[in-house]
């Protein structure tokens, strides 16, 4: 690097901040870091074998560990040919077709082996043309990371840029802010001079709230670049695996072994986040990091209509089989008996072809003759047309400007073709959270305070519901996508109800959606419960473990929040008049500002305590004291949890709150309870010293301690207030899980967050909702020992199925429905194979199904239970690495191309830019290429997964079909032209000229059977069809002219063209082919329309512009009733506000609600 110095440090121990994430055992403690002479040191045997010599890569040689060099490729140079011939000549057609090829080269093939051989050489070298262009896409991303650069150690305290893929196990490395880590690394030391650093693993697990690390406190002097010069030391550690939250190892340094943990741990393509830098060495490099331990290997992937036609291809080849043994057959015994007595064809010059006195090597022969000869059964055209329609419909997906993205640029990419129409046949949409479904963003929506509900602004939820109703349609009869596009006028006026929709408003600042004046511009003081506001501003501006960061050159302020919901908390503290500007290690600063006319207050509060928010707690309280001396205790958590620490005279806002809570839940906001109580000195002195004791305990049960004196002192509670923020999800995504829902797909969420966070995701996007049931699958902690925890884990989980499975057959309530969570602890003894069927039988049942806190392993596990257990076409979707197992695992694979990386997109089979895209990408081009139409809604899209169109009735029938007209063009031509004059001179017909005849025929039954197939008309179904019967004219003419032999010369012109008889014949034939499937077709739109039918008349006869009424009515039946989507919830949100009609009545006061832009 360019100086040999370290950076100076930042003077912070922010561990200090935390109670249960920075903890630091002492000597002796099980799992903690102090040094041990028996214990720690006896890491030895099978899974724990891994040996690092930190800073000395010469060591490492022996040990013969991977490179740093990572590959997500399918081929490479050697492999290419090999493998993906083999993949092509796993479809069973061009195995026949191979077949067929070689026997083409042999003396008893009827015509040339160009013929056979071309075809198949285009359908393959095409495939495997497109396959090179794949994996090449892939190549060049990966080469894109290996070559991502890393400052490190050299020798002699020096740093220099390596590229990754040049990384050793062993090297120290310094990994800066914004930085991915290049591979896994132990954490040595970090700009904080407690060790600990702020890490992103959204690449990893889809969370966006920062981790925080911690360094071994033996390590903390190594804060510069000097002191690596001398540094050495071993790591005896636990095997790759692809676990990515457990650790175990042994750090021995200084003559001292001490014990590793995941704390110490940062993985790779995880982030540094708020921490200036850090050093640290090389555990896991490449294909060992744990990364790419939960990555798969590219599959090839076959649509299940390519699949079935496999099936198809062995009933047609048993067909011919079976016809061309009867022909070989045949012929022999005609020349056994006789071709003898055929003297004109000198029998006694015959070849070993057709020589009498070996009749059945003759029949042999003749067998592979009709095997070629009758091959057009399976046409390899068929094969050919099917791989250039495939290209044009990729093509059509890449041009469609109704998925292009104007923010990133982006467009659509099919990055195969081979999945198109499986596009069409999606029955679960499995898919990530963060970066697919949400923008991680919160705004600040509405609070409640002191009993009083505050801000006029609304939710999707409440605009959609107020709109719904002012159309003054039935819920049932209007789609969510009229109420989405009309009513947009300034004012909706209901009996009661004025909603307000505001294009007008001030520009809106991130994070902060609140519209309500008497809380702005310090109007809050003129309220009459004042006392109260002050105190839920403050439990805003205080409550958190948010770092400030000042933009120098505008003197702005930016918090670094380990949740957007403590950003969108400490945003909305500074537009009350209450700024969180500084925070040192033991005090946090505000800035006051009361009314617009009083000056700015810097105020400094003293952190005593800081117990953080997790999972399990769902709650966090600061404790910390005033100006003024006074103890504060300050607590926001799920309002379940507040409730039950609330002291008696705590409660008199509870029933007013409560209510507020209850109205903002079914708008769709994410809710937090606030609270406080003042302590005494006395108190709180005991209080600590209990915590201390229990904070240095040592032993197992330490965490257990910590709760319960946290809980010690979270109790007696009085009630401020609620917070209501909306979860910003990226644009279009209620909607399009809506059109999804009533499409009939089943939508599926697996994410790496807490189940908390997963929750109220779930509510923002409607796959929740007020008073769905909620089964919630769990791993209780207990007191058993560690043989005994996976056997009681598993009955109480074999349990908690069995319950939730007797619930959903006892209901009997046909609207109720039930949402399935489970959390990766369940989900990795639920996925095990005694039980997972159970679990897969109940998630079925559910309207919806969240798993949480799930590992990429884990998603990819459970995406290969649904594909294979349901046995229908399973779609994943994802923007980040976390993705690419489950992408693969897929059926169809979708990535969204991300802010974080293109891992997800170069592993999928369909690129989009966001998750709103989906929609166009399965109901329009996925129903198209499974069965293209003329205009396309919801209810059509469920054709594709019953497999309405290609289902082994419409197969048979299609071949009934085929042969009927088969018989019908050869034995009517033979009857017509076998006696019948066909020239000027009384001749009749000849091979040719029937043969033409016939030929003639096949075209004309063929192109008007597809006209009738085709649901409507423009200049390119016309230019293909008449051009087809045009082309085939002017082909006999050019055959004709160009073939100057006796028999056919001129066939047309002299032979056919002036002949009536000839052109009589192709009217009848081609009529006598098509009248019974016109007659069908006929009967199906008269007494068993399908629903595109319905649709296609309707717009035919104009009646969706001169009947709206029936247009709306008939849109409403093209609707699956769901029980999930923004239209459940905005139905029962509909009934919500028609109980407060009614109970209000004409005359009662309107209520107003506003819209947020």
């Amino acid at each position: 690097m360019g100086r040999s110095g370290g950076r100076r440090r930042d003077r912070m121990r922010w561990s200090k901040l935390y109670t249960f994430n920075c903890f630091r055992g002492h000597h002796g403690e099980a799992g903690a870091e102090g040094p041990s002479s028996d214990g720690a040191g006896a890491l030895r045997g099978p899974g724990f074998s891994r040996v690092v010599h930190c800073n000395n890569p010469g060591l490492q040689k022996p040990l013969k560990y991977p490179t740093n060099y990572i590959t997500t490729t399918k081929y490479n140079i050697i492999t290419f040919f090999p493998k993906a011939i083999f993949e092509q000549f796993r479809r069973v057609a061009n195995l026949y077709f191979l077949l067929t090829a070689i026997l083409s080269l042999t003396p008893v093939c009827p015509f040339s082996a160009v013929s056979m051989i071309a075809p198949l050489a285009f359908v393959v070298g095409l495939s495997m043309l497109k396959e090179g262009l794949e994996d090449w896409r892939r190549f060049i991303q990966d080469m894109k990371v290996n070559n991502r650069k890393v400052s490190v150690h050299k020798g002699d305290g020096e740093f220099v840029y390596r590229h990754w893929e040049e990384l050793c196990v062993g090297d120290v490395v310094k990994v800066e802010k914004g930085q991915f880590f290049p591979a896994d690394l132990l954490l040595l030391s970090s700009s904080y001079e407690d060790g600990i650093c702020y890490v992103e693993t959204m690449n990893l697990d889809g969370e966006t709230n920062l981790k925080v690390k911690r360094s071994l406190e033996a390590t903390l002097p190594l804060e510069e670049d000097e002191s690596f010069k001398d540094f050495q030391a071993v790591i005896r550690c636990e095997d790759p695996n692809p676990s990515l939250y457990t650790f175990t190892g042994n750090f021995e340094y200084e003559r001292q072994v001490y014990a590793l943990d995941p704390f110490q741990i940062l993985l790779r393509d995880s982030k540094l986040r708020n921490t200036s830098f850090i050093y640290g060495v090389v555990i896991f490099t490449g294909h060992d990091s744990k990364v790419m331990q939960n990555s798969t290997e590219s599959p090839s992937k076959r649509s299940r209509i390519e699949r079935k036609m496999d099936l198809i291809i062995y009933i047609l080849f048993t067909v011919l089989v079976l016809i061309s043994l009867i022909s070989s057959i045949g012929f022999a015994v005609r020349i056994k008996l006789d071709l003898p007595h055929w003297w004109y064809l000198q029998p006694q010059n015959s070849n070993k072809l057709d020589d009498p006195s070996r009749p059945a090597l003759s029949g042999i022969f003749h067998l592979i003759t009709a095997l070629i000869l009758y091959g057009y059964l399976i046409p390899i055209s068929l094969y050919v047309s099917i791989e250039l329609v495939k290209v044009l419909q990729a093509h059509f997906i890449n041009q469609d400007i109704h998925m292009f993205d104007e923010d990133t640029g982006n467009t659509a990419q099919a990055r195969t073709s081979n999945l198109n129409e499986e596009l069409g046949q999606v029955h679960t949409v499995l898919s990530d959270k963060t970066g697919t479904l949400t923008c991680n963003q919160m705004d600040f929506l509405k609070c409640s305070i002191a009993g009083v509900s505050y801000g006029v602004g609304s939710s999707e939820v409440e605009i959609a519901a107020a709109k719904q109703m002012a159309s003054g349609a039935d819920e049932n009869d209007m789609p969510l996508q009229d109420i989405w596009e009309e009513n947009n006028e300034d004012e909706i006026e209901l009996v009661g109800v004025n909603f307000s929709v505001g294009n007008n408003r001030k520009p809106s600042i991130k994070g902060f959606s609140f519209e309500d004046d008497r809380l702005m511009q310090g109007n809050w003081t003129k309220e009459p419960n004042s006392s109260t506001l002050l105190l839920f501003f403050r439990i805003l501006a205080l409550c958190h473990t948010a770092i400030p960061e000042i933009n120098e050159a505008t003197g702005s302020i930016a918090y670094e929040a380990e949740s957007p919901d403590e950003g969108a908390f400490l945003v909305a503290a500074r537009e009350f008049g209450f700024e969180f500007f500084k925070r040192t290690q033991s005090s946090v600063f505000v800035r006051e500002k009361h009314t617009s006319s009083h000056g700015t207050i810097e105020r400094e509060f003293k952190i005593l305590n800081l117990l953080e928010f997790n999972s399990k707690r769902k709650r966090m309280t600061v404790i910390l004291k005033d100006e003024d001396d006074q103890i504060l205790l300050f607590c926001k958590g799920a309002d379940s949890i507040i409730f039950d620490r609330l002291a008696k005279n705590g409660r008199m806002y509870e029933v007013d709150t409560t209510r507020h809570l209850n109205d903002y839940g079914e708008a769709g906001l994410r809710t937090l309870a606030l609270s406080y109580r003042v302590l005494e000195e006395s108190e709180y002195s005991s209080w600590n010293a209990e915590f201390v004791k229990a904070k240095t305990s040592i032993g197992p049960d330490r965490e257990l301690q910590l709760e319960r004196v946290s809980d010690l002192i979270e109790r007696e509670l009085i009630l401020v207030g609620a917070t209501a923020v909306e979860d910003k999800l990226q644009k279009g995504v209620p909607q399009c899980i809506d059109r999804l829902a009533q499409a009939g797909l089943k939508i599926w969420v697996l994410t790496g967050d807490k189940m908390e966070t997963a929750i109220n995701i779930g509510y923002a996007c409607s796959l929740l909702r007020q008073g769905m049931k909620q089964i919630c699958l769990s791993i209780p902690t207990g007191d058993q020992v560690a043989q005994d925890a996976k056997k009681a884990a598993k009955e109480s989980l074999l349990s908690q199925i069995a319950n939730g499975s007797q619930m959903v057959k006892l209901e009997k309530d046909p609207d109720a429905a039930f949402a399935l969570v489970i959390d990766g602890k369940a989900l990795a003894f639920a996925l095990e194979d005694d039980m997972k069927h159970m679990f897969l039988n109940l998630a079925i049942e559910c309207a919806s199904v969240i798993c949480c806190r799930v590992s990429p392993k884990q998603k990819a596990l459970v995406t290969r239970l649904v594909k294979e257990g349901v046995g229908q076409t399973t779609l994943a979707i994802g923007d980040g690495a976390n993705d690419v197992g489950m992408i693969q695992e897929a059926d169809i694979g979708v990535g969204i191309s991300g802010v974080e990386g293109m891992q997800a997109v170069m592993a999928s089979d369909f690129s989009i830019s966001q998750f709103r895209f989906l929609e166009r990408l399965l109901v329009v081009h996925g129903h198209w290429c499974y069965k293209r139409i003329a205009q396309m809604f919801p209810a059509l899209y469920q054709q594709g997964p019953k497999n309405l169109f290609f289902d082994w009735y419409r197969i048979l029938g299609w071949m009934a079909n085929g042969l009927y007209s088969s018989l019908a063009i050869f034995f009517l031509n033979l009857c017509i032209f076998y006696d019948q004059a066909i020239r000027a001179g009384g001749q009749t017909a000849d091979m040719a000229a029937v043969g033409t005849t016939m030929f003639t025929c096949i075209i004309w039954a063929v192109n008007m059977q597809i006209a009738l197939t085709m649901s409507h008309f423009t200049w390119i179904q016309h230019l293909f069809v008449w051009g087809s019967i045009t082309t085939w004219y002017l082909f006999i003419l050019a055959y004709g002219m160009t073939l100057r032999s006796r028999d056919n010369y001129q066939i047309l012109l002299e032979v056919l063209g002036p002949a009536p008889i000839y052109w009589a014949a192709t009217l009848l034939v081609t009529a006598a082919c098509n009248i019974p499937y016109l007659i069908h077709i006929s009967y199906q739109r008269s007494c068993n329309p399908l629903d595109h039918h319905v649709i296609q008349e309707i717009k035919y006869l104009k009646k969706d512009v001169e009947d709206q009424t029936m247009w709306k009515r008939e849109r409403s039946k093209a609707r699956q009733k769901t029980k999930i989507g923004f239209t459940a919830r905005v139905d029962a949100k509909i009934k919500q506000i028609k109980g407060k009609l009614h109970k209000k009545g004409q005359s009662g006061p309107s209520l107003t609600i506003h819209t947020v832009s």
